[in-house]
Parts: structure tokens; sequence; C-alpha cells
């Protein structure tokens, strides 16, 4: 499929790993010039929040706008996590880009930015709440 390349030199895009990692790729097509940093984020299994293991950013990213990249909103906490630890940088902006968002997610992603907009495929949830995802 022919698409057209985005000029992205002041563009950063931001995997959540791993999952991130297949629309990273997509993007890096459409965006070949982004520069790209990696966020490592799991859940911890007893708390449920995010728990950081990896962090590493291009220089110079305050001068730059971000899309931070996950295909799956579900809580919303790694997302919000992931957006928080980016902010602490100070970029130009951030936006964040998933393919499936839960309708029973938490609003933590969504509190961070008043002008963060998300748009994906909403999906309904498990109804578990100590599983907390989302069923296609």
């Amino acid at each position: 499929m022919q698409s057209p390349i985005i000029d992205g030199k002041k563009i950063t895009l931001v995997s959540i790993l791993r999952a991130g990692n297949g629309i990273l790729d997509a993007m890096l097509e459409l965006i070949p010039s982004a520069r790209v940093g990696h966020i490592g984020i799991y859940r911890d299994p007893a708390t449920l929040t995010p728990v950081e293991y990896y962090f590493k950013m291009p220089p110079e990213i305050s001068q730059r706008d971000v899309v931070v990249v996950d295909p799956m909103l579900a809580t919303g906490n790694s997302a919000a996590a992931a957006i928080s630890r980016v902010k602490q940088l100070t970029p130009l902006s951030i936006k964040f880009v998933c393919l499936i968002a839960s309708m029973g997610r938490s609003n933590s992603g969504y509190a961070l930015e008043d002008n963060l907009r998300i748009s994906a495929k909403l999906s309904e949830s498990s109804g578990d709440r100590n599983i907390r995802h989302a069923r296609p």
C-alpha cells in the first residue's frame, strides 16, 4: 500500500513496551525521520499499579512533539504512567495513539491533560475488577 510520508524531524514516537512496538513500526513507515523512545511498564499483580522497568528517550525531547503508542487502553494506568514520565522531560506536546479502548477503564489516563485526545475503537470491559482487561 502506498501512503504519504510525513516529515517528522521534530516528532518522537514513544512505544510502551512491548505491545506498542507493532504500532511503532507502522508509524515509522509514515514518519521515517521520527526519533524513537521506549518505556517499559508492567502491572504489579498484587496492587494492579504500573511499575516502570525501562526508560530511554532521544536527546532534546523538550524541542519535540511526542506521540506515545500502545495498542490497548484498558484501565488507563499504564498510559497515565507513561505520559506522566514523558511530561517530566517537558516536550512541546504529547499525544496518545491506541487501537482499542475499554469502556470500563478508569479515568486516570484522561485526567492528565485537559487537552489530551484519545481516539480508539471502544470495547466492553470484562467486568472483573481483579483482571481489568478488555475483551474484543
